[in-house]
């Protein structure tokens, strides 16, 4: 089969392979659809150290059953499908509590690391367990599909934050997981929804989902919040960066008792303004990933409740996947999701 091969650091090139097998209680899905992840471009570079060549990256993906392991049940050959991109193994503590996230034992598609190294989506073909698929409604294009892992974390971020109706948000950062995070607050019930980033196209597009106000981060932000919110901030942030600065700012800008869930991790470390986080009683929560929330992001997608085409910057054939990863790599302007298809299919 073809594949899209990060042969070296900085090199991809299309390969042959074999096509797998499934396993005992795996399914092979022909690829459809595959998105390129920021973390993809991150691990481009080897600056992640999560994609050791060679590798086939690649774990926003969606398709068809093209053969069904031993031991699988509720799927057959030709199902439309998409599937998480964490591989649980469904036994540890962690697993049998719910946080799936938190495997104990996880591995993730399309990444290899010291730990371990799973084959990814950009590919033809993919085997993976068939307890992380999901079955897709047929008025869900597989390009939108393979939006969904990105829309499960933002949903992810969202149940962390425990949302009443009516409640006020800011989300700081509007890179992908940002707008998506938006529109999640919007069907959670918030009432106001602020966002704030450096970028004023990405700005552009969050008023166009949605947003109650855009902020530029390059003026005085926390000010603006306290403005919009009669000086008491916002319920609840939802931080889509991970640097120091943007850290900061979100402490700064919610109310008393309120909360801060922190889902960007750009820089590994940041200084934490103690003094504001005890003596305002603020929740700082991190989010990882996602954990069962594939189901409720179908929903959303189907119905219309979050969009995300607007997002898809363009839609090319797994060839030209080396020339666009290049192009990302290079954070040309006004590039969000790329999708990379092996199969011409909608």
């Amino acid at each position: 089969m073809k594949v899209l091969l990060l042969s070296k650091y900085k090199h991809l090139e299309i390969a042959d392979l074999p096509q797998p097998t499934p396993g005992h209680g795996e399914v092979l899905v022909r690829v459809a659809a595959c998105g390129i992840c920021g973390s993809d471009v991150h691990g481009y570079d080897g600056s992640s150290g999560r994609r050791i060549p060679p590798i086939v990256m690649g774990h926003e993906a969606a398709g068809t059953i093209a053969a069904v392991g031993e031991n699988v049940s509720g799927f057959a050959e030709g199902d439309r499908v998409t599937f998480d991109s964490t591989i649980f193994c469904g036994a540890c503590s962690n697993c049998r509590r719910g946080d799936v996230n938190l495997c104990d034992n996880r591995q993730v598609l399309g990444v290899s690391c010291a730990e371990f190294r799973r084959p990814g989506a950009f590919a033809e073909y993919v085997a993976v367990p068939s307890r992380i698929l999901y079955r897709l409604p047929e008025n869900l294009s597989f390009h939108e599909a393979a939006m969904l892992e990105a829309v499960s974390v933002a949903l992810h971020g969202v149940s962390l934050a425990q949302i009443s109706k009516g409640s006020t948000a800011l989300v700081v950062g509007a890179g992908m997981i940002g707008l998506l995070t938006l529109q999640a607050l919007r069907a959670a019930g918030c009432s106001r929804v602020f966002v704030t980033d450096l970028d004023s196209t990405r700005l552009k597009l969050a008023q166009e989902v949605g947003a109650t106000a855009v902020l530029s981060s390059e003026k005085d932000l926390v000010g603006q919040v306290m403005q919009l919110t009669s000086g008491a901030g916002v319920d609840v942030v939802i931080e889509a960066v991970g640097r120091n600065e943007t850290v900061k700012a979100s402490i700064e800008s919610v109310r008393k008792g309120g909360t801060v869930i922190l889902v960007g991790n750009i820089s590994p470390e940041v200084m934490l303004p103690l003094q504001r986080v005890v003596t305002r009683q603020i929740r700082l929560q991190g989010s990882c990933a996602s954990a069962g929330e594939y189901p409720r992001a179908i929903e959303l997608l189907a119905s219309g409740a979050i969009l995300v085409k607007p997002f898809i910057t363009a839609v090319a054939p797994l060839e030209e996947g080396p020339r666009w990863f290049e192009r990302l790599y290079a954070r040309e302007p006004n590039l969000m999701k790329v999708i990379l298809s092996p199969e011409r299919a909608s």
